[in-house]
């Protein structure tokens, strides 16, 4: 006698496994998944071209991008949503270094939406919101930040 399984059974046994992370889209036109960072500390900074404190911590963050890319990843945020490519342009006439992100992840974590500029939020190595810093950081402030 021939067993049949329900379908589904069959679709769960099939299926398991199966999941795909939604691939995030970077300024540069490169995707990662967020798994590509799992362990590691985000530290997501929200920046504008007008915002005067903004490029005065740029060069800190692209220090601790540098210096640190083994456990810390810092990731950008345009508040302004440019796009490609007058986002690039930005970026280069600012000189960041670390990737920016085209899409705000503020919905996938649930912190407080940026309303004020800088505004950096530290994601701890479990995904979770560790805090949320107004005003301009240096590569020190947030690495105490981390502590």
């Amino acid at each position: 006698m021939k067993k049949v399984l329900p379908l589904a059974l069959l679709l769960l046994i099939t299926t398991t496994g199966c999941e795909t992370e939604e691939p995030i889209q970077l300024a540069d036109g490169s995707h990662t998944v967020m798994s590509a960072w799992q362990g590691r500390w985000l530290v997501i900074n929200y920046w504008a071209e007008w915002c005067g404190p903004c490029r005065d911590e740029i060069p800190e963050l692209n220090e601790l991008h540098e210096d640190r890319d083994d456990d810390i990843v810092v990731l950008g945020v345009n508040y302004d949503a440019l796009l490609p490519p007058k986002l690039n342009e930005v970026m280069a006439r600012m000189d960041i270094e670390f990737p920016v992100l085209l899409e705000d992840p503020q919905p996938r974590f649930g912190y407080p939406r940026a309303e004020q500029l800088p505004m950096t939020v530290m994601i701890n190595p479990h995904g979770q919101v560790h805090e949320v810093l107004i005003g301009p950081q240096t590569a020190d402030s947030l690495e105490a930040a981390m502590d």
